[in-house]
């Protein structure tokens, strides 16, 4: 999985906290909203930009039979955590130790909620 910059980012964040398929102009107008950088409004050409270097590394798709294009996303944000999560372990010479030490430093809830996961994907 790509890695994803900050304007990659900030752009999946609307696309992720959006019901509905979103224009390259509604992207912009909610970008300038969250206040990504303050008295520094983001161009729609730059904001198309960045959709297309999405779409390449497979995190947008957009429907082509309307005009303007609208764009979503193809994962959701859980969905790109969990193979995030999974690249990382991927990458580690001792995965056992990188759980270990992933599963040390959780809270109370967070270890709670992985037990019940666990119990669940148990019991089939």
């Amino acid at each position: 999985m790509a890695n994803l910059g900050e304007l990659e980012r900030s752009v999946m964040d609307v696309l992720w906290s959006s019901d509905a398929a979103l224009t390259a102009n509604e992207l912009r107008d909610a970008l300038a909203v969250r206040g990504r950088e303050p008295g520094k409004a983001v161009a729609t050409t730059t904001v198309l930009t960045v959709l297309s270097r999405l779409e390449r590394k497979g995190f947008v798709s957009r429907a082509r039979e309307t005009r303007p294009h609208r764009y979503h996303a193809l994962l959701s944000r859980e969905e790109h955590t969990a193979e995030l999560m999974h690249e990382v372990l991927d990458r580690s010479s001792d995965r056992d130790a990188a759980l270990a030490r992933f599963v040390g430093t959780v809270s109370d809830g967070e270890a709670a909620t992985l037990r019940r996961l666990l119990d669940e994907l148990a019991r089939g």
